[in-house]
């Protein structure tokens, strides 16, 4: 398990990067700002994501359920914050209608909590 939750991080964190580096150059030059500063809201969530996962799979063995629960919410909640922050900031230039995207952002936040919350009752 130890090896699944640094894969992630380190995926989270290579797509954090590549993704940045595009909003801060090829995105720009379409996505207005207001889109562009929500996209990048989406990158810096998903790196803190990124890094927490990365301690976590070097500091839990994974044998408790919290620390497994820590880790499942943190991962699906950072995949509906970020990348539903990603699709709605492009859907004004795709033209198309993501709105029903819009409660998923919250849930996803949540969710992140929720995996903090785990890490909290890991240590308690």
């Amino acid at each position: 398990m130890q090896n699944v939750v640094i894969i992630t991080a380190a995926l989270f964190g290579g797509l954090a990067i590549i993704l940045g580096a595009f909003g801060a150059h090829a995105f720009k030059k379409f996505l207005s700002a207001e889109k562009l500063e929500s996209f990048e809201v989406g990158v810096r969530y998903q790196m803190y994501a990124a890094l927490t996962l990365l301690i976590l799979g070097f500091n839990f063995h994974f044998e408790l359920q919290s620390e497994r629960v820590a880790f499942y919410l943190i991962t699906l909640g950072t995949l509906l914050f970020s990348v539903s922050i990603y699709f709605l900031s492009f859907a004004e230039y795709w033209k198309k209608n993501l709105k029903f995207l819009g409660p998923i952002t919250p849930l996803g936040g949540l969710l992140m909590i929720a995996g903090w919350v785990a890490i909290i009752i890991r240590f308690l």
